[in-house]
């Protein structure tokens, strides 16, 4: 923008917080006519054809302000708040949408359109609360329920605006083309009914090593020699705690020595078997008021199977994605950890889990072979 036009811009600016938009008006339109504006020039016009009561000739203006930017967060509110005062409510709701795009994306959002951007997301709000009572109201009258139809119902909740999208992110290893499901069901699995057979038995083992010396330790330990970029609360505390049976692939002898029903139920399991590496087994200690924060877990290779021994009333949740499922003495609960994941226990007591890793039941023998081969090499250069 030359210098003149700057001056002339800022003198019909000076016009309009006057009150004097004819004369505003008149002299951004001299600016227009003398050749190529910046975006502001046109808003500026905009805005002077609206207290002069022009408001198709206020939306033209706006319009070519957001020909040369199409990101404009103040010309993206203009028009929004323009297109709801001409009673087009639907189409102003996409410039408000685009606005709070704009907005999500700026480090700060200046003073001058944080206002406005409170509106565009009220407005957005309400739209969105509209939309789903409206979904929700021609669904029912369709027959849906939500306990027949649990993976649309949480397509719905995501396209209202309720959930997100929640994908596998392992943090160490992606294999890909395997099905986004959070949770397993019981039914699918031929050996879980013989395990969860076993519960008496393997809660009495359990019982006996809570019973002596402390076995438990915290599941997060902290590591000097490897960076920690996890701040969860969990680290070195015995709120979440681990009594294992194997450990990263290794037997725990001493452990395991003392449950001898809980290791012969759990050899009819597919564990995953990678030495050094899987399984991991362990009874599973949440402190009663204690939650694992939010997390991943490591592959997607695998699932992670919760058989729960000692569950108090009201105890709380497991949250797997968008899912959430309570636990229930004696009844797998079986989940992709590479999906984000968090637990509770607001209960006053204890709760304690029998958890192992299992290959997952999509991949063939010869994947999983190449998949342990490869996490063995890995292991190896590691440790190199």
């Amino acid at each position: 923008m030359s210098s003149d036009s700057a001056q002339g811009l800022q003198e019909a600016l000076a016009a309009l917080r006057a009150g004097r938009a004819e004369e505003a008006e008149q002299r951004l339109q001299r600016l227009v006519e003398s050749g190529p504006v910046a975006a502001a020039t046109w808003l500026a016009l905009a805005f002077a054809r609206v207290n002069l009561e022009r408001p198709e000739d206020a939306l033209a203006a706006v319009d070519q302000a957001l020909a040369l930017e199409p990101r404009n967060i103040r010309a993206l509110l203009f028009k929004a708040d323009h297109l709801d005062r001409m009673d087009q409510p639907r189409i102003a709701l996409g410039f408000y949408q685009a606005a709070l795009r704009v907005a999500a994306g700026m480090q700060q959002v200046p003073p001058d359109v944080a206002q406005g951007v409170n509106r565009a997301r009220e407005v957005c709000d309400r739209w969105a609360a509209h939309y789903e009572n409206y979904l929700l109201e021609e669904m029912e009258a369709a027959g849906f329920t939500r306990r027949d139809n649990p993976r649309f119902a949480e397509s719905l909740d995501i396209a209202c605006g309720k959930v997100p999208v929640q994908l596998q992110q392992p943090t160490r290893y992606y294999f890909p083309g395997l099905p986004q499901r959070a949770f397993y069901e019981r039914s699918e699995f031929s050996w879980a009914a013989g395990l969860e057979a076993q519960t008496d038995a393997i809660r009495e083992e359990l019982l006996g090593l809570m019973s002596g010396p402390e076995q438990f330790e915290p599941y997060l330990e902290s590591d000097a020699s490897r960076p920690r970029l996890n701040a969860s609360r969990n680290f070195d505390s015995m709120d979440w705690s681990a009594c294992y049976l194997w450990r990263e692939g290794s037997l725990v002898e001493e452990v395991a020595s003392r449950c001898p029903r809980t290791m012969a139920a759990l050899a009819e399991v597919p564990l995953c078997l990678i030495p050094g590496q899987m399984p991991s087994v362990l009874f599973s200690k949440l402190a009663p008021g204690a939650r694992i924060e939010p997390h991943h877990g490591a592959v997607n290779s695998r699932l992670i199977c919760h058989l729960p021994l000692l569950v108090p009333q009201n105890c709380g949740e497991l949250r797997v994605g968008n899912d959430s499922r309570s636990w229930r003495e004696g009844e797998l609960l079986i989940f992709d950890d590479s999906m984000e994941h968090e637990a509770w226990n607001q209960s006053r007591e204890a709760r304690v889990v029998l958890l192992f890793d299992i290959w997952r039941p999509e991949l063939s023998d010869s994947e999983r072979h190449w998949v342990s081969t490869m996490l063995r090499a890995v292991k190896t250069y590691q440790a190199s």
